[in-house]
């Protein structure tokens, strides 16, 4: 959080991040960030929560989140929640999980719109607008035309943009970020600037480093995307975030699509 002359207040937000050790904290420092999002993959919420809790600190806040995948393996699309009190798996409908979504009072982000087939589209974010509070309109990954395409779409469905580095690896931490005109000192902060729409600008860094790191992140998600997955789903027995797993008690069995 930062004053600007005793008056203005801001908080410069990288709204999602995928990895969380010493090292990102200590780049995301260095880079002048005020808070994380933390959102891995396949991770349980109570596991998010406590690893957030541990690197949190009155430098920076960590903020627990889960990126959702609805629909099946083959069709899934990602939303991110930021603001749960209870778990919610992967692999149940759109229309379920943003239920419960709002049941729990959480923000819900759009990332990388309209990208590849892991991306709520454009037809399906106008259906679903009045349950959405925010459209990445800049993700450090993805290339630059659709950056371009996500904020020609966040303008035509009226919803304010985000943008994160959406940080698989350590250097993309603080790449991108979200400034909000308010402070932001808890979790719950987070939640209601986003459910608010609060103001806020979408920054980045620029330069041939940048550049080079975005290019990383993107050949880093053939990985993601191909056997570091199917190892994980087919290999590894069932995931925790899986809808079938013991931990949700059968609760989304009328939802689930995997």
């Amino acid at each position: 959080m930062r004053t600007d002359g005793g008056a203005a207040t801001t908080t410069r937000v990288d709204p999602h991040v995928k990895i969380l050790n010493e090292r990102v904290v200590a780049r995301a420092k260095a880079r002048g960030l005020d808070v994380l999002v933390y959102a891995p993959h396949f991770v349980r919420l109570p596991t998010i929560r406590e690893r957030a809790e541990r690197f949190s600190d009155d430098d920076l806040l960590v903020v627990p989140a889960r990126e959702v995948f609805t629909g099946s393996w083959r069709n899934r699309n990602h939303v991110l929640a930021i603001g749960l009190s209870e778990p919610v798996p992967d692999f149940i409908s759109l229309d379920g999980a943003l239920a419960e979504f709002d049941r729990q009072g959480a923000a819900v982000l759009v990332p990388h719109p309209n990208f590849l087939n892991v991306s709520l589209d454009r037809e399906t974010i106008a259906a679903f607008a009045e349950r959405i509070h925010a459209v990445e309109t800049h993700n450090f990954k993805v290339p630059s035309r659709q950056n371009r395409h996500a904020r020609s779409l966040a303008n035509d469905v009226g919803l304010p943009g985000f943008g994160s580095s959406y940080a698989h690896l350590r250097g993309s931490v603080g790449e991108v970020w979200t400034t909000f005109e308010r402070a932001i000192d808890s979790a719950t902060d987070l939640v209601d600037a986003l459910r608010e729409q609060a103001p806020r600008r979408v920054l980045r860094r620029s330069g041939l480093s940048h550049t080079v790191r975005g290019l990383t992140e993107f050949a880093h998600l053939g990985y993601e995307n191909s056997w570091g997955k199917i190892d994980r789903l087919f290999l590894s027995g069932m995931e925790p975030t899986h809808p079938g797993h013991v931990a949700y008690e059968n609760r989304f069995d009328d939802v689930r699509e995997y």
